[in-house]
This record gives structure tokens, sequence and C-alpha cells, in this order.
């Protein structure tokens, strides 16, 4: 059995409950996932598709648009090997984009998506005092003397803060590590901007988080990976207790060492 073969989806059992266009991306999705196609490789032509797995060719080109968009393939007409559908590898800024979209469909409570960025973060950040270098350094300081203006406005505030952690991620020499990381923090770019906006007292917790960004650069600096990952926990526990007055929110981990 060849890459572009298969078993024949042919049993309804396997179609129950499933558009046309589904069995498609059910087969594409098995193929890979078993390793049979690759980065590289190239999905069977329409006609053939459509005849293996007894749907119609407009299924079929449905499948493949919708698999576009997730950036998973991309189609190119022409000859012999120039054209046709080819597996890809899925670039950081569709899953930023897929992983965004979940969250402002409320797919995702934001809380969780918090309690997800503080592990990857965690993670990156520990890589980061290993791994860091002098450029990841001076993109980590950009973001934050942009955040030290005086007269900064917080829509700019919230872009450069999420620089940083971007840099930080950037900064982890860890592909997966840096885009979830990303991902993350790119997703909650709006509820964040959201809750600053309407935050009380903005001036108060402005200088805080200017103080906990110049912590973490430090930490980094001084390669100190175990004080980077309590400071950036307690750094995005802290704000955004703060930023949601009145909700209730888990300990940040200095409250937790203390009760121990």
């Amino acid at each position: 059995m060849t890459k572009s073969d298969g078993p024949r989806v042919t049993d309804p059992a396997h179609r129950d409950g499933m558009r046309a266009f589904e069995v498609v991306l059910a087969w594409v999705e098995s193929r890979i996932l078993a390793g049979e196609l690759c980065v590289g490789d190239q999905l069977p032509p329409e006609r053939e598709l459509a005849k293996q797995l007894e749907v119609s060719r407009a299924a079929v080109r449905e499948a493949v648009r919708t698999l576009q968009a997730q950036g998973v393939v991309r189609s190119a007409v022409g000859a012999g090997g120039t054209g046709g559908t080819t597996v890809t590898a899925v670039p950081a800024h569709a899953l930023t984009r897929l992983l965004r979209l979940h969250v402002a469909l409320a797919n995702f409570a934001v809380d969780d998506v918090i309690e997800a960025r503080i592990a990857m973060e965690r993670l990156s950040i520990r890589l980061a005092c290993r791994n860091a270098r002098a450029s990841d350094l001076a993109e980590m300081r950009r973001a934050i003397a942009v955040m030290d203006d005086p007269e900064i406005d917080k829509s700019r505030f919230n872009d450069a803060d999420t620089a940083l952690h971007l840099a930080i991620a950037e900064a982890a020499g860890n592909r997966l590590a840096a885009d979830f990381t990303g991902a993350i923090r790119e997703s909650i770019r709006g509820p964040l901007l959201d809750a600053i906006r309407d935050v009380a007292g903005w001036e108060d917790l402005i200088e805080t988080l200017r103080a906990d960004h110049r912590r973490l650069y430090a930490a980094i600096e001084r390669r100190d990976a175990d004080a980077a990952e309590s400071l950036v926990e307690d750094h995005i526990r802290s704000a955004w207790r703060q930023l949601r007055p009145g909700v209730p929110a888990p300990m940040v981990a200095s409250e937790v060492r203390a009760r121990r």
C-alpha cells in the first residue's frame, strides 16, 4: 500500500454524523497521524481521491480548502511535480490564528488559557535563561523601553507587553515551545486589552507591571532559571487578578510557598 492508498471509506459506520468533506478531512488526518503522509507528500488527484472515498469531487475541493486555511496543505496548478496538493508544515501564524479564534468564540475559558499560558511560559523562560543570545536580550530590552515610556497609551503598552513575552519565547530556542507560548499569548491579546481598558488604578498597575518586567529580564540576564520561573508565574497570576477584580484567582507562587 502506498501513501496515497488507504482503506476505502465504504462502511456506513465511518460516515455517521459526517458530511462528505469531513470524510476527506478524516482520511487526511488519519494518514498524517499514521505517518503515511508527511511534509512534501502529495495527496492523490482530486478525481482519484473522490472515487476512493466515495464522495463527490466538490467534497474533496471543500476539504482541501479547509486544509489550506489551516496551513496543512498547499495547492498548485501545473504539470508533473509542480502541480497538485502537497502536505506542508503548519506555520506558527496558522496555529496562532486558530487558537485566537477558539478563545474569541469562548470554546476555551480565558481562565483555562491563563493556566496553560503559565505552564508554557514557565518552560519558555527556563529555556530562555539557558539559551538567550545577545540579540534576544536586546529584543527584550526594546520591548521594556517601549513600556517605560511615560506617555504610552494602554493599547501600545499591551502590544509591547506581548512583544516582550514573545521575545522570551523566541529566546527559549525550542520551536514547539515558542510557537505554543506565542499562540497562547497572542490569543489573549484582545481580552487583556479589554481588561486593561476597564481596570481601575491603571497608574499603579502599570508601575507594578514595569517592575515585574525588569525583574524578569534581570533573572534571564543572570541565567537564574528557578527565579525566572517563579517570577513569571507570579507576574501572570497577580496581573490577571488585578485586571479582573472580584473574580477568584489561584494563589500566586509566592503565596503557595508562604503557606508551606
